[in-house]
């Protein structure tokens, strides 16, 4: 596996065992649990890449998808890597305007999406599927032969493009690579001691880096099988864990399962490797974890960009609050304003470099020069620090993101949509502190003289233009804003002013 280059040599379907277990959906309806061997997913994803090509889409050409999480989902992933197409994935929970302009920008050959919204949907071809993968693409699919000659990509050929907002409001499509994806998958497949009998209890989306790039990858690059949730849903880990032996998870995946007393050590013994990432894990969830099931989590550091760039140890010290050591063949480092390498106990801006960090912007070239430094490492936008053992801990992030739930938010793009409604001067949207969430969106708003303006009202017209997660959980109405010498937003004494709000 060490010498594969692209996804197609990564995952050789062809030469997996054809009757091992790939995708086990438990369905409590069924007579039995719905199961999909790697011989179905050889078939299964051979019928889809043609679906793809005979719909217009060859290598290079991008194939957008928003669908729920489903086998036919995965199936699809697998399509387009035989085919060469060039996956856009998109969270299910777009409004029908950001779907526009993400759409606008990739410019697919083929868009995927749920029945429901196809008729909002732009594209040369549009076709459909829904929870349970039924749909025009199903019935496509069904017509094609069962075989497909997997077409040959270089390691630099583009593999997918992942949307991720930034500090101006407007999603960017960060373009990974056959390399980039293939060396993370093998690099995480090492050091997290993937084992012949393993079983991943999958309950992530598949949308986002950490569901389909971390967790699915890992499970094709070792040829094992996972039991495959639609989501996250405490009730459906508690009876499924005891058959797995691995599990991925965000913080506030593990916050809910301790807040259940059926998870405990006994429910845990058949797992070997709890993993958290997309969002920082308090120390406190750390050790209450441990406490309760005897399981020390391990935490690595990623982003849509870069993949993963650190991981604390499989065996050793797995230290609360930090994010590990670089992973194997990635440079991580911490450098102060003036680009100079920081020491242990330092803080500084995050950079890393290596085969997992992506090449770019999909059609913003211009990015390059204030993205990349001169030697090549991508500055991630994160501030952090080294220990003297080498460990390093994430400390804030410097564009402002919040995290919540383990899903991106970007203050920009919430307070463009909060500037635009009736009544509201400005705003300004930070993150805060939640036990469940790990962040919680706040929003502070000016409002014009003499216009009335509710909490209530204003969530309902963001929830119009913006997905839930992105949605502000509360909103304060405040006479003007904290500002600086320069005129900036002095964010952190808002944060400190809404923590606990009267």
């Amino acid at each position: 596996m060490t010498e594969a280059a692209t996804l197609t040599e990564l995952f050789d379907l062809a030469g997996r065992d054809p009757d091992a277990v790939f995708i086990d959906v438990p369905d409590g309806t069924a007579a039995r649990p719905a199961v999909y061997t790697y011989g179905d997913a050889l078939r299964g994803s051979a019928q889809l890449a043609h679906a793809l090509t005979s719909l217009g889409a060859g290598p290079g050409d991008r194939v957008a998808v928003q669908v729920e999480k489903s086998p036919l989902a995965v199936l699809l992933y697998l399509a387009c890597v035989r085919s060469g197409a060039v996956l856009v994935p998109m969270n299910t929970a777009y409004s029908d305007a950001e779907v526009e302009y993400l759409l606008g920008d990739a410019e697919p050959a083929v868009v995927v999406c749920d029945p429901v919204r196809a008729g909002s949907v732009r594209a040369p071809h549009v076709v459909t599927a829904d929870a349970r993968g039924d749909g025009s693409l199903a019935e496509l699919a069904a017509a094609q032969p069962d075989t497909f000659d997997d077409v040959d990509r270089t390691p630099d050929d583009l593999a997918a493009i992942l949307y991720t907002s930034g500090t101006t409001g407007r999603p960017k499509g960060a373009m990974l690579s056959q390399r980039n994806l293939t060396s993370n998958a093998v690099a995480l497949h090492r050091v997290w001691g993937f084992r012949p009998d393993d079983v991943l209890l999958h309950a992530l989306p598949i949308f986002h880096t950490h569901g389909l790039f971390v967790a699915t990858n890992c499970v094709l690059a070792n040829g094992t099988g996972m039991v495959f949730l639609p989501r996250f849903d405490v009730d459906a880990v508690v009876a499924q864990i005891a058959r797995c032996t691995v599990f991925m998870g965000v913080p506030t995946y593990y916050t809910r399962l301790l807040a259940d007393p059926r998870f405990d050590a006994d429910l845990c013994a058949h797992v070997r490797l709890f993993v958290s990432g997309s969002a920082p894990l308090l120390a406190s969830t750390h050790d209450e974890f441990f406490e309760r099931t005897g399981h020390a989590i391990l935490e690595r550091y990623g982003m849509t960009e870069t993949g993963m760039l650190t991981s604390n140890p499989l065996d050793g010290d797995r230290r609360p609050g930090t994010v590990g050591f670089g992973l194997p063949g990635v440079d991580v480092r911490v450098v102060s304003d003036g680009g100079i390498v920081c020491r242990p106990g330092e803080i500084g801006g995050v950079e890393v470099r290596g085969p997992n960090v992506f090449s770019g912007y999909w059609r913003r070239p211009e990015l390059a020069a204030t993205e990349f430094t001169a030697d090549g490492f991508f500055r991630t936008g994160d501030l952090g620090t080294f220990d003297g053992d080498g460990y390093l801990t994430i400390v804030g992030r410097s564009k402002d993101l919040v995290i919540s739930g383990g899903l991106n938010v970007y203050p920009k793009e919430v307070e463009d949509v909060l500037d635009a409604l009736d009544g509201v001067v400005e705003s300004a949207v930070v993150g805060v502190p939640d036990a469940d969430l790990g962040e919680a969106v706040v929003a502070v708003v000016v409002a014009e003289p003499g216009a009335t303006v509710d909490e209530a009202g204003l969530r309902a017209a963001a929830r119009e233009r913006l997905a839930g997660y992105k949605v502000p959980k509360r909103v304060h109405v405040v006479d003007a804003l904290p500002r600086n010498t320069m005129g900036k937003v002095e964010k952190a004494r808002l944060r400190e002013r809404f923590v606990n709000p009267p």
